[in-house]
């Protein structure tokens, strides 16, 4: 029922910039725990960023903290991930993930789009 659609993923050189889009539909924005996971070749899945939408509170990955920021549009019901200074080890499958309560838990998100690459070069 709910659908989750990301774009905007790409091949970029290290100290670059990608902004990631994600689609909603059939979801609030305002009662979920909405945000972004990644998967790097032969890695668990890695909570990125988080963002609860009812309150603004936010959660970032200690690898990510400070070179990304997460946002959502109601309005659209679309949310983001502006990453910037991109280093290699950035290279993974980005998904959207809703309907979830620990952004460190892949588990606990019960709806995920189908995902993005995103590579870095050095």
């Amino acid at each position: 029922e709910v659908q989750l659609v990301e774009s905007g993923g790409g091949l970029v050189q290290a100290g670059g910039s990608l902004r990631l889009s994600c689609a909603a539909s059939g979801f609030n924005f305002d009662n979920y725990v909405i945000g972004w996971f990644r998967q790097a070749p032969g890695k668990e899945y890695e909570g990125v960023s988080c963002i609860t939408t009812s309150d603004g509170y936010t959660y970032y990955a200690d690898s990510v903290r400070g070179r990304f920021i997460i946002s959502s549009d109601k309005a659209k019901n679309t949310l983001y991930l502006q990453m910037d200074s991109l280093k290699p080890e950035d290279t993974a499958v980005y998904y959207c993930v809703a309907d979830g309560s620990n952004c460190r838990k892949a588990s606990s998100f019960g709806s995920w789009g189908q995902g993005t690459q995103v590579t870095v070069s050095s």
